[in-house]
């Protein structure tokens, strides 16, 4: 099947790539080369990343309007875990700029034309149920712990998580069990969506090549988890307008240490 780029590639279940130990360095170099494809086309990545603070503000804007307020922190945080799939249109300007192709805008939604497009939906309708999974999972947490009432009002709630035993034992379980969908998350995307764009393989062969790359990098995919988790919560910080910035960034930086882990 003809590529976007004019090669042929058909859908392939391959033995693992060679997957590449790295270091903190190749981190920085990740980000530095992420950081430089941002200002290769900066208006044009400002257009398409926009939608990541617009959909924050969305989803704040239905929590109270819903008088689910409760879900608010979930939703922010979750949002994150859909992050790889929702970047898939940077890789494939990252990937055109590299091959030095026309990386305009317009071409990140040339993705969706990919042969491999079914097994990014598959891929990213995965990543959607952890998302939905762990909103279910923050709700029931809440409902068993405080039980507040439904038109609890937001000083109320805000009273009860922070000066309150069981608001603090909330925290402690809620932030340890997102983190362990953020390990999930992170293990099975950190590198699955570029593959699959670049190699044209299937789900199941990225999301264990993706999990080998961490396993094979322990300590350095832990600090490449930190600091992409503290860039988001700096681009959220001017209320989400960072994320203008930030997502981008991270989703260049991304296809490039993908570069770097697989051989």
């Amino acid at each position: 099947m003809a590529n976007l780029d004019g090669t042929v590639h058909d859908i392939v279940s391959i033995s693992q790539p060679r997957i590449k130990a790295i270091t903190t360095r190749d981190l920085l170099e990740a980000l530095r080369r992420g950081w430089e494809d941002f200002l290769a086309q900066p208006s044009h990545l400002v257009f398409i990343a926009v939608i990541y603070p617009v959909a924050g503000i969305l989803l704040a804007q239905l929590t109270v309007s819903y008088n689910i307020f409760p879900l608010l922190f979930p939703l922010l945080a979750g949002f994150a875990l859909i992050g790889p799939f929702a970047a898939i249109g940077l890789y494939e300007i990252s990937r055109r700029r590299e091959k030095g192709l026309d990386s305009s805008w317009i071409h990140a939604f040339e993705v969706l034309r990919s042969p491999s497009i079914r097994q990014i939906l598959m891929l990213g309708a995965m990543l959607t149920g952890l998302f939905i999974a762990w909103l279910f999972s923050a709700w029931f947490l809440y409902r068993g712990i405080l039980g507040l009432p439904a038109d609890v009002s937001t000083a109320d709630f805000l009273r009860a998580v922070f000066t309150t035993a069981d608001g603090w034992i909330m925290i402690v379980i809620g932030n340890s069990l997102g983190l362990l969908f953020a390990i999930l998350a992170f293990s099975i995307s950190v590198v699955s969506f570029p593959l699959i764009i670049d190699r044209h393989v299937d789900a199941p062969t990225a999301i264990r090549t993706s999990i080998a790359a961490v396993e094979a990098n322990p300590r350095v995919m832990m600090y490449w988890g930190l600091m992409v988790t503290g860039l988001l919560v700096l681009g959220c910080l001017p209320v989400l307008v960072g994320l203008i910035v930030v997502m981008p960034v991270l989703g260049h930086a991304t296809w490039h240490l993908y570069r770097k882990v697989v051989g």
